[in-house]
């Protein structure tokens, strides 16, 4: 992909909590209305857009009447509640004149690191995407405790872009991008037009604080563009008051902060299921589908597995053994270990038939899997 946004066909943009809250005093239904068009237009030149969205907690504390935003968990929680009402609500509104519909997707950290939970919002959005719905994703403030505390949407923008393989995560923010220091404090900083995302000096020049409205500061943007970096995507920090900055960004347009990745998007995913994450089982497969994998790059199916070994559920990581037992490849599962031994031997159109329904054709997708080359 070019390292601006023009090539993209997917991207995640976050919108932070005063782009959207009017500084903190409640939902702002014209700038919404202004989020609903640009990403209208977007969407109309073939890009796909999923919304991360800051705002619950501010729209709730200012529906309670309360003057500031309280640090109790319980009364975050509260305020979350209220407010993800009124936020669903204003998105739909905006998004209706463009005849549109939106959906909200509620995501804790939680969900995205347990592998069945994972597959299973990677599916919804997937599907919500093609059936040209916008996701308006929003962390689930409601129920968790130390995310509260974080106020990471920021982190959550870039979980959600490896989540679903987006080119690029888009962070619009109350700044302008990076700096190589704080501005603030040191007039003469020089602001950062591109830089990439595995610079050893990242996290210092984003040394800071966050606004008063939202709770993440230049520092967790650059962590979200390190993580998005991962899957192969690009981030671009900046500021959400520039006109028009959507659909001048995926015009290929330079604003704000671009971190490049470094890592392409097969050895992205390579590295994250050949070194990060624990085994829970394995399948050996015969020859054909050894040479399926190796030299065809296809996808595991279980027509090709002679032997399931171990106990794991659907979305767990497992190792891919060859006949004499040698590991070629890993990749998630999109079947547990017991419903895997009722479908060794079938083919994809007979697993509904042995289990009574049927995820996927494959047992291990192609996008899902990593070989040893």
């Amino acid at each position: 992909m070019s390292t601006n946004l023009s090539q993209a066909k997917l991207i995640v943009v976050k919108v932070g909590s005063s782009l959207v809250t009017a500084e903190g005093r409640g939902i702002d239904q014209d700038a919404l209305n202004n989020w609903a068009n640009q990403i209208a237009q977007i969407k109309s030149t073939g890009t796909d857009v999923i919304l991360v969205s800051s705002g619950a907690i501010a729209e709730g504390v200012k529906r309670l009447g309360w003057v500031k935003r309280p640090t109790a968990i319980n009364e975050l929680q509260a305020a979350a509640a209220v407010g993800q009402m009124g936020i669903a609500q204003a998105y739909e509104r905006a998004f209706s004149a463009h005849q549109l519909h939106t959906a909200q997707i509620l995501l804790t950290h939680e969900d995205l690191s347990d592998r069945t939970r994972y597959l299973n919002a990677r599916s919804t959005l997937k599907t919500l995407l093609n059936q040209n719905i916008v996701p308006v994703v929003n962390e689930n403030d409601t129920v968790t405790t130390d995310e509260i505390k974080l106020g990471d949407n920021d982190t959550l923008g870039a979980l959600v872009t490896n989540l679903v393989d987006a080119d690029a995560l888009v962070i619009l923010t109350d700044q302008r991008g990076l700096y190589d220091s704080d501005p603030r404090k040191n007039p003469d900083a020089q602001f950062i037009s591109e830089i990439s995302a595995t610079h050893p000096e990242l996290e210092n020049m984003a040394g800071g604080a966050g606004t008063g409205v939202g709770t993440g500061g230049m520092y967790t943007k650059v962590l979200a563009a390190k993580r998005a970096a991962l899957s192969g995507a690009n981030t671009v920090v900046a500021s959400g008051r520039e006109s028009q900055v959507l659909q001048r960004l995926c015009a290929g347009q330079s604003i704000g902060t671009l971190f490049t990745s470094e890592f392409s998007r097969v050895n992205a995913r390579k590295q994250w299921l050949l070194g990060h994450i624990q085994i829970s089982g394995s399948v050996n497969i015969d020859a054909g589908a050894q040479r399926a994998l190796l030299e065809k790059n296809g996808s595991l199916l279980p027509v090709g597995c002679v032997r399931v070994n171990g106990h794991f559920h659907r979305g767990e990581l497992i190792a891919v053994l060859n006949e004499q037992g040698r590991e070629v490849a890993r990749g998630l599962a999109n079947y547990s270990s017991v419903e895997t031994a009722k479908i060794v031997r079938c083919h994809a159109n007979e697993i509904a038939e042995k289990l009574g329904f049927a995820f996927e054709d494959e047992l291990i997708h192609r996008d899902n899997l990593a070989l040893y080359l």
